[in-house]
């Protein structure tokens, strides 16, 4: 535990990065709580302060810095944690010479050790195993930073494949599920907390169970959520096509709270283009029509990487072509960032970064198209919505079934009823625009 000392400081986290990232901050703020320290969620009256880094593209890595540093320029005592440090271990601390500790990817258990070597002024405290392999800490229990109608779960870190673009395993070493009875422990506990909406992430969620049970076990885990009582709606992100089998499109299609919503990254269309970027050849085509079939009134989700090394007009132009025919409910589009430590960053035929650009809003505004012509659909039909907030001018905010938190659009809710943020409304959609619905209570 901790000794008098350290009662006197107060510590902040700030979180950069994915959601993933947040399940790991939350984790480090349980371990804080649970052995005593005083937590502030405001870094202006801490005099420690915890940044959880992003370190998947060089903009994360840009946003992680700029953080240290403006952190730093406080007088602020630092802990680095996460993916920053595991990336650039030692020349990060020769540019932040200000951090008092940093820990990897797999050593967020070391928190309390760092903190308490930091309230102690023993010197600089550093934790970064050079192959990280993570360990999720059963039991912590979560201090959520975010708290709402929905929460995130994290059942499995890591990964197994070796994408050209992506510097993740090596960040976050192999794939590791979480025990199956440990999760459902978790889901049960947020819905007993008041949870309604439970989103399952890991860097692959279809391979869950691979390591523990010897073979992919995602639709397993999706039938006995759906027996948890307390909560309202399951929604799944990061799947990957060629492990999305029969089984799993079935647990979709009948387990009545797994929304139907599939978010699956697809990268690219063109087969030259995908086995360059080491990601799965496969008939895109035939795959979605499959899901759309069997799965009624499916959203699916995806995002594209343009300008990929190698990438042809004609490659793009088939890209092009196909999200114009796939009409996919959702779609993002970023520019290939070149990273050093993956395959792609030595490739010739880089892309010029104007071509890039040029690709990506090419891309997405065509997506804005299909996005209008997708909402505009739903004119007149009444859908499910999770409640997410009341503003202050009495409109209520929601979400449908079709949208994922953060990244997806929102439903706004014309009502004089007062709502509760979590409960599940049928709205009647009235209108729309390219991403958002308005609607009134059916």
């Amino acid at each position: 535990m901790y000794n008098k000392n350290m009662k006197k400081h107060k510590i902040a986290l700030i979180n950069h990065g994915c959601a993933k990232n947040l399940v790991d901050s939350e984790l480090i703020l349980g371990m804080l709580a649970q052995n005593g320290f005083d937590i502030t969620l405001n870094d202006d009256e801490a005099d420690i302060v915890i940044i959880n880094t992003c370190s998947f593209i060089h903009d994360a890595e840009k946003e992680s810095v700029q953080s240290i540093i403006q952190t730093a320029a406080k007088n602020k005592k630092i802990i680095i944690t996460g993916c920053l440090p595991q990336k650039h271990k030692d020349e990060l601390k020769k540019a932040i010479p200000e951090a008092a500790a940093m820990l990897g990817t797999a050593n967020i258990a070391e928190i309390i050790n760092a903190v308490k070597s930091t309230i102690n002024n023993e010197g600089y405290f550093c934790s970064i195993s050079q192959n990280p392999v993570y360990t999720y800490p059963e039991n912590i229990h979560r201090q959520q930073i975010t708290v709402g109608s929905s929460s995130y779960v994290k059942i499995a870190e890591g990964c197994n494949y070796r994408c050209g673009y992506c510097i993740i395993p090596k960040l976050r070493g192999p794939y590791r599920s979480r025990p199956l009875e440990n999760i459902i422990k978790e889901v049960k506990e947020l819905g007993q907390k008041g949870v309604s909406e439970i989103v399952l992430i890991a860097q692959d969620t279809t391979a869950y169970g691979i390591d523990l049970y010897n073979k992919p076990s995602l639709a397993v885990l999706l039938k006995e959520l759906n027996k948890i009582e307390e909560i309202n709606w399951i929604r799944i992100m990061y799947t990957y096509p060629s492990m999305f089998d029969d089984e799993l499109i079935d647990a979709y299609a009948n387990c009545d709270k797994v929304v139907k919503y599939v978010d699956i990254p697809l990268q690219h269309s063109h087969p030259e283009m995908l086995k360059a970027m080491r990601r799965p050849v496969m008939d895109y085509q035939k795959f979605i029509e499959k899901l759309r079939e069997k799965i009624n009134g499916v959203a699916i989700r995806t995002t594209f990487i343009v300008g990929y090394p190698g990438e042809t007009d004609e490659m793009f132009n088939h890209l092009y072509e196909f999200t114009k025919w796939a009409k996919f409910d959702k779609m993002g589009a970023f520019e290939f960032s070149k990273e050093n430590g993956t395959y792609a960053y030595t490739l010739p035929s880089q892309v010029p970064s104007g071509i890039k650009k040029q690709r990506k809003n090419k891309l997405m505004k065509l997506q804005k198209q299909i996005s209008l012509e997708v909402n505009s659909n739903f004119i007149d039909k009444t859908i499910p919505c999770i409640v997410e907030s009341i503003t202050d001018k009495g409109t209520t905010i929601a979400r449908s079934y079709r949208d994922a938190p953060e990244v997806d659009g929102l439903v706004y809710i014309k009502t004089d009823e007062l709502l509760v943020p979590g409960d599940i409304e049928n709205v009647k959609i009235t209108g729309c625009d390219d991403y958002d619905l308005y609607g009134i209570l059916d």
